[in-house]
């Protein structure tokens, strides 16, 4: 259990609080479930006590806060939003995301943590990675998988998962590959030939499912694939035999993120806000609840809690997307996903 402290610890250090006498309101649009209950019961409540503000909720996923935002242009409702990496970068691009004010707290984040357009920031990362079977592992006396490569290994033919494209681990499966062989982001036709000719044979499923993924790692139909640290610490929470690998020539950084939302002035309670989320008190709530690695070089976490996340070797290694090139490319790229690899 992870002690709360104390909303004038947290962030002295970001900004001094304003009384006012109208109560300034903030509306933040966050994920549902489990996401949205953390920051309503142990997040919010101590910064509206730092800001003697009102912060309300918005829950929804990436594409209807996406659509909101897009409707919205102009005369936004919403003063916050968090979002995956890949859609935030697009947001920041369509002008969705007011720039970050300076503030000390940024030159405490890793570089992964940091936008090129300067108007979001990552609060935690998943590494996106190899995913074991132990069980299987361990039973026909093999080591663990230590490179993207041992993908392709016949030796695990018929039981390897690569998601679809569709899913942002299986998009960065895709772009690691075309980097492994001589492109990237602009070049990906290496990455497609790769997968086509020496992994996607190996292929049981590209189902992108955690639900499917869980079943067939459970019954040892799965033995190694591709998936994030965050969703493999959680199948293993459930009883399932699996562990994440960062490869040896980096895992893929794919992170919550969150930006202040583009108003006709800057809303400073707003940017207040996004840099709270980064204190190193905060960035332990978001470790512990969401399983998701802490940016900020100084937090310090609990041993229970280290043990669900990536550790900070495997983040400093961590290789960055460029998601202005992915986002304009992606749906070019799935159709040829889908005519060439699970054709």
């Amino acid at each position: 259990m992870i002690r709360r402290f104390a909303p004038a610890l947290v962030a002295a250090s970001l900004f001094a609080s304003h009384v006012q006498a109208d109560q300034p309101i903030l509306y933040v649009a966050v994920f549902g479930g489990s996401f949205e209950k953390l920051l309503k019961e142990q997040i919010v409540p101590d910064f509206e006590k730092l800001t003697s503000s009102k912060v309300i909720l918005v829950p929804g996923d990436t594409t209807t806060t996406m659509a909101r935002m897009q409707a919205q242009k102009g005369k936004q409702t919403l003063d916050v939003a968090f979002l995956d990496d890949g859609p935030m970068s697009q947001a920041a691009q369509l002008g969705y995301c007011e720039t970050l004010t300076d503030a000390p707290i940024y030159k405490d984040l890793f570089d992964v943590a940091h936008f090129k357009s300067n108007k979001a920031v990552t609060i935690g990362l998943n590494g996106t990675g190899i995913v074991y079977n132990e069980r299987v592992f361990a039973a026909k006396g093999w080591p663990p998988p230590t490179s993207w490569k041992d993908l392709a290994n016949p030796l695990y033919k018929g039981h390897v998962q690569f998601p679809s494209i569709t899913n942002g681990y299986g998009l960065e499966g895709l772009v690691m590959f075309a980097r492994l062989n001589g492109g990237g982001e602009q070049t990906i036709e290496p990455g497609f030939t790769a997968i086509k000719t020496s992994v996607a044979p190996n292929v049981l499923s590209f189902d992108p499912s955690p639900g499917k993924i869980s079943e067939l790692f459970q019954n040892d139909s799965l033995w190694i694939g591709v998936w994030g640290s965050g969703r493999t610490q959680a199948l293993r929470n459930q009883g399932v035999p699996v562990k994440f690998v960062a490869p040896k020539e980096g895992a893929m950084a794919l992170g919550l993120s969150v930006c202040p939302v583009k108003h006709e002035t800057v809303n400073t309670l707003a940017q207040k806000f996004v840099q709270y989320t980064l204190s190193p008190e905060v960035q332990v709530l978001f470790a512990d609840g969401e399983g998701v690695a802490p940016v900020n070089k100084h937090t310090k976490l609990p041993p229970a809690v280290l043990a669900k996340v990536p550790d900070q070797e495997t983040v400093e290694g961590m290789l960055s997307v460029d998601w202005d090139v992915v986002n304009a490319m992606r749906p070019a790229w799935i159709q040829q996903w889908n005519r060439q690899i699970e054709q």
